[in-house]
C-alpha cells in the first residue's frame, strides 16, 4: 500500500532530509588518504546523535543480508557500490568511496548518498561520478505529477547509456516515509516511459542511480551485504529523497 503524505508530513521529512544532508556535508571532507573507514562510521554516529536522529541502518535485517547491519552508514569502496560494511581499512590516494546514509527524525526518514574521491582523482572516476549525478538530476526532473515511475527510470537509464554504462535493474530507488524502505514504489534504474505507478502529489521516494564502469552484473562479499561489480571495475552511487508536489519534484535531502 502506498501512502501519500500530507504537507505536514512532508515538512517532517524535509527536516529529516536536512539532517541527512548536513551529515553528508560533514563527512565529505573526511574522505581523504589516511582516514580509516571506521573513523567515518564513528563520526556518523556522533552526528546522528547530535541531530536527535536515529539510524535506519542499525539492526536492519532484510532477506538479502547476513545478520543485522550493525553500523549507521554504508561505506562502499572502489568496486563496491551498495551496502558496504564499514571495516578497518585506511583510504589510499585515488580511492573512490560511496557514502549512503538514512536517518529517522521524529518518525520520518531522509535517505541520501554521495560518491567522493580520496586525494588525487582519476579522470575515469570523475566521469563515473558525474554520470550518476547527472542521472540523478535527470530522474528528478522526470518526476512530475501526471507522469509515471517509468519516466524516472527511463531518464536514469538514458544518461547511463549516453556515458557508455549499462544500468543494473536489481537495486534502485524505493519508497521512503515512516521507514527507510517502504513497500512501494520501487524505482529501478532502467524502465520504459509511461509505465509503472502514477506520480501524484504526496508521493515520496528515493531516486538512486548507481553505475559500474565495466558491467551491470554484481556479486556479493562473504559478509552477505557488500555488493560489488562482477568484473572489479569502479563504481559510483548518488541518491536523494524527493517528494512529488503539484509543481514537480522537491528534493528533501538537498545540501
Amino acid at each position: 500500500m502506498i501512502e501519500l503524505k500530507t504537507e505536514a508530513e512532508i515538512a517532517k521529512m524535509r527536516a529529516a532530509g536536512r539532517l541527512v544532508a548536513g551529515i553528508l556535508a560533514e563527512l565529505r571532507p573526511m574522505v581523504r588518504p589516511g582516514v580509516n573507514l571506521l573513523d567515518i562510521e564513528h563520526r556518523a554516529r556522533e552526528l546522528i546523535a547530535d541531530g536527535g536522529g536515529v539510524s535506519c541502518y542499525w539492526d536492519y535485517a532484510p532477506s538479502f543480508g547476513r545478520g543485522p547491519f550493525r553500523n549507521v552508514i554504508c561505506l562502499s569502496l572502489n568496486d563496491a557500490v551498495l551496502h558496504g560494511l564499514p571495516h578497518d581499512v585506511t583510504l589510499r590516494d585515488g580511492d573512490l568511496l560511496s557514502l549512503d546514509i538514512a536517518v529517522s527524525l521524529d518518525g520520518w526518514v531522509g535517505d541520501s548518498a554521495i560518491s567522493v574521491i580520496a586525494g588525487t582523482p582519476r579522470a575515469e572516476d570523475v566521469r563515473l561520478i558525474r554520470a550518476t549525478e547527472e542521472a540523478l538530476a535527470a530522474g528528478i526532473a522526470a518526476a512530475r505529477p501526471g507522469g509515471r515511475i517509468g519516466d524516472v527510470s527511463a531518464a536514469i537509464a538514458e544518461v547511463a547509456r549516453a556515458y557508455g554504462y549499462t544500468p543494473n535493474g536489481e537495486f534502485g530507488g524505493h519508497g521512503v516515509g515512516r521507514t527507510m524502505h517502504e513497500d512501494e514504489p520501487a524505482v529501478p534504474n532502467i524502465g520504459r516511459p509511461g509505465r509503472g505507478y502514477p506520480l501524484r502529489p504526496g508521493l515520496t521516494f528515493a531516486v538512486e542511480p548507481w553505475f559500474a564502469a565495466g558491467t551491470s552484473r554484481i556479486v556479493y562479499d562473504p559478509d552477505g551485504w557488500t555488493i560489488r561489480s562482477a568484473d572489479g571495475s569502479r563504481t559510483a552511487h548518488s541518491e536523494h529523497t524527493i517528494a512529488i508536489t503539484p509543481d514537480g519534484a522537491e528534493v528533501l535531502t538537498a545540501p
